[in-house]
């Protein structure tokens, strides 16, 4: 197995020639709006394969019948990085980077004279928050987790070679139990989508990435109350806690993370479109 490497900035694909324009026309009748990028990201993924007309051919293919483009990539661009990604794994939402950058900024204010800071990545997904922010602060001591084997997986490539440790569990089951007490930033993308509304998101979500990271209960707040009920026990004297929301269910959840026993103020950021709930021990 090809050790993994660590994620690295992002850049736009080469592009020689403009994409084969029958293919920029099937991925713009298939409704994908930047028809010509996604067009020269297929050809520069297909083009490392022996048979690379035949390797295009069955990307576009998948392309059109609605995958998400990220999963056909193999990465996603979030924070300026490649996250690398696996088959149904949930794919890094650009709105994620308020949470993101906001934990960085955290656990770099936390690092003191001989401290490391702390920093949990709770359901991580693929690694992209903790990713980011270890591109941001060093050093740390990151931990991941995630209840889904194939976020785990691909966790584990993105944020294994950069040193963390990745676990596989339900929550604050999977953490080291010398955690207790001692996490100064944990950060959360939970789901919190309501059941009901799972049906009206975009078939790329719907239908392609695991149910467990996008259905949060019936008013989608099922896990934060969860995390918000066992994170101040987890969180060091000043620690914090990160959890993104939608502006609609934003002081629902930080009346939750109130209830848990922290300090609760919500962040917006209009143009990602992004909530986060912050609490502070």
């Amino acid at each position: 197995m090809t050790p993994a490497t660590p994620p690295t900035p992002a850049t736009p694909p080469a592009t020689p020639r403009a994409p084969d324009p029958r293919i920029v026309a099937r991925l713009r009748a298939a409704g994908c709006v930047f028809a010509e990028d996604e067009a020269a990201l297929l050809i520069e993924t297909a083009a490392g394969h022996p048979d690379a007309p035949a390797a295009l051919e069955r990307l576009v293919e998948r392309r059109v019948a609605g995958e998400p483009l990220e999963q056909l990539l193999g990465w996603a661009e979030f924070a300026g990085l490649r996250i690398l990604l696996e088959p149904g794994v949930f794919v890094p939402r650009r709105r994620t980077e308020l949470l993101a950058l906001e934990a960085a900024r955290l656990a770099r204010g936390a690092a003191g004279a001989g401290h490391e800071p702390v920093v949990v990545d709770l359901c991580c997904g693929a690694g992209a928050i903790g990713a980011a922010i270890a591109h941001e602060v060093a050093p740390i001591r990151l931990v991941a987790a995630d209840l889904d084997p194939a976020a785990v997986r691909a966790a584990r490539r993105n944020l294994e070679p950069v040193g963390a440790r990745v676990v596989e569990g339900d929550l604050f089951d999977a953490l080291p139990a010398e955690l207790r007490g001692h996490v100064d930033v944990l950060a959360v993308n939970a789901p919190y989508v309501p059941t009901d509304e799972i049906g009206m998101m975009p078939p790329e979500a719907r239908d392609h990435e695991a149910r467990m990271a996008l259905d949060g209960g019936v008013d989608g707040l099922d896990v934060h109350r969860r995390v918000a009920a066992s994170a101040r026990e987890w969180l060091a004297p000043g620690g914090h806690l990160l959890i993104e929301t939608s502006r609609r269910q934003a002081e629902a959840t930080a009346a939750l993370v109130a209830a848990g026993g922290l300090e609760a103020r919500i962040l917006h950021d209009d143009e990602i479109a992004a909530t986060v709930v912050v609490g502070r021990r």
